[in-house]
């Protein structure tokens, strides 16, 4: 049967895998419909005028277009991993937090990823603005295991996918930074057998093609395998 979920996603899209970590984290099964934002099909601009990754359709027809909102819908539904309760801080300071990388950081990511789009010679500027955001990170995890406390919460699963993108704009120039706990902390999550589900490869959807499912009712943890 197909699950009652629908899921428009793409692969490397910093803000779906937010999505897709956190359906798997609350054991929600869905159908995904992998798609690239170059040739967006009709049916997701017929769903989300955005045409935006990731888009949720819930049962009763309602649509979620937010990532932080999917993560914030799949973990009110289930929360066994307790993502939302830190054992430091709690979940408006996590909000916080990503409200920070999401309007602060993730600009100057871009900018620092692809420069030619903003008409920048060189991302140089750009990532060395990047460094205060991602030093702030490096010392809360020099004091705890995760960014809340001693097990994976919320803000690690919305940021983590951002610094991997920011630590792939150069991987020699990251590795040597003075960051070993932000190293340790992104490599670690990276060994998960989350991370592996979250990336699992799919083909891309037409609409004659039979429901791929993802997730299911047991929930994914985040802690190395």
């Amino acid at each position: 049967m197909t699950p009652p979920l629908l899921l428009y996603s793409f692969r490397r899209c910093p803000y779906a895998m937010r999505a897709r970590l956190a359906l798997l984290a609350a054991g929600q099964s869905c159908e995904l419909r992998e798609v690239v934002l170059r040739d967006k099909p009709q049916a997701l601009r017929d769903t989300s005028p955005k045409a935006t990754v990731p888009v949720l359709v819930l049962p009763s027809g309602e649509v979620i277009d937010e990532s932080l909102a999917i993560m914030r819908w799949a973990l009110a539904q289930q929360d066994p991993l307790g993502w939302c309760t830190p054992t430091q801080g709690d979940l408006a300071q996590m909000l916080a937090l990503v409200a920070e990388n999401d309007t602060v950081f993730k600009p100057l990511l871009d900018r620092a990823k692809y420069p030619q789009r903003f008409g920048l010679v060189d991302g140089q500027a750009a990532r060395e603005a990047c460094v205060p955001f991602v030093g702030a990170l490096q010392r809360r995890l020099a004091s705890t295991p995760f960014l809340f406390g001693d097990h994976a919460a919320l803000a690690d699963m919305a940021l983590a996918p951002f610094v991997r993108q920011f630590a792939g704009i150069d991987a020699h120039w990251f590795a040597a930074q003075p960051w070993p706990d932000l190293q340790r902390w992104l490599q670690q999550w990276q060994d998960t057998d989350l991370f592996a589900r979250a990336m699992q490869k799919f083909a891309l959807w037409h609409p004659q093609d039979a429901p791929v499912l993802f997730g299911g009712p047991k929930a994914v943890d985040a802690t190395p395998s």
